[in-house]
């Protein structure tokens, strides 16, 4: 009967943990994914101008952000990290609405677009959404914006 070397029972041991660890990534299930990933859009904001959004959005299971940049609005002065509150409204699957609210901004340079989020909202499987209208608020003073062109090349569904 030949001997079996401690190597060979830790070689045989990794292998077994490894195949496991296979098995089990292979059955966790996978990340939901949003189409498309990105979208603009148009907006009119009074005084503050007008001008094209970029949106991507992200899901994980019900929780979806999304993150928004545009020359509709620009920055007189320099505006700090997490220093604009935003919501933007969405009609869900064509009918009502829903919004996705936040804080969170990069540092915006003077004379820079604004841009804001990740913007936290709430999905179902297979909602549709759309921006419709964005509001900003930073050091108090509020800027609506409206949407003016569809969302293109559509809606994000989820």
């Amino acid at each position: 009967m030949r001997h079996l070397g401690s190597g060979t029972l830790r070689l045989g041991t990794a292998l077994g943990v490894a195949l496991a660890a296979a098995g089990t990534l292979a059955m966790a299930p996978a990340a939901a994914a949003v189409t498309p990933g990105t979208a603009t859009i148009t907006f009119n904001c009074g005084a503050f101008g007008s001008g094209k959004a970029t949106l991507t959005a992200t899901q994980n299971g019900t929780a979806a952000t999304i993150s928004l940049a545009t020359s509709a609005i620009t920055s007189p002065i320099p505006i700090g990290a997490n220093s604009v509150a935003s919501t933007l409204t969405l009609t869900k699957n064509g009918s009502g609405t829903t919004t996705f609210t936040g804080s969170s901004n990069p540092a915006i340079p003077a004379g820079s677009q604004v841009s804001t989020g990740p913007l936290r909202g709430t999905v179902a499987a297979g909602d549709k959404l759309a921006a419709t209208s964005l509001k900003v608020v930073v050091f108090g003073v509020t800027a609506t914006c409206n949407a003016t062109s569809p969302q293109s090349p559509g809606p994000f569904v989820f």
